[in-house]
């Protein structure tokens, strides 16, 4: 069994910062690529950041200068760290990860953890 808990999520203020944190546990022989999603009210799900096993990135443009994703050295840790909010980043933001284990690579998603960036 595999788990991404997110946490890290809350209302912070249009300019300000905030670090969301995705950890993933179980039976995990490696863990590919991960990212991070989000999703507003009334609106799909899209990529904010992906992350690969080696340390390629990859932003949306509505990101791009203003979030960082990174991992730990073990690479079972993906965080996004996110300045200059806007009230339009207001989402749910969900953990993704694609994960070895015996068998097979799957793709897991985490719980999500709300963001809301209002004055």
């Amino acid at each position: 069994q595999v788990q991404l808990v997110e946490s890290g999520g809350g209302l912070v203020q249009p300019g300000g910062s905030l670090r969301l944190s995705c950890a993933a546990s179980g039976s995990i022989f490696s863990i590919n690529a991960m990212g991070w999603y989000r999703q507003a009210p009334g609106k799909a799900r899209e990529l904010v950041a992906t992350i690969t096993s080696g340390g390629s990135t990859n932003y949306a443009d509505s990101v791009k200068g203003r979030f960082t994703i990174s991992r730990n050295n073990a690479g079972n840790t993906v965080y996004l760290q996110m300045n200059s909010l806007k009230p339009e980043d207001t989402a749910v933001y969900y953990c993704n990860a694609d994960i070895w284990g015996i068998r097979a690579s799957v793709n897991y998603w985490g719980q999500g953890t709300q963001v809301t960036v209002s004055s």
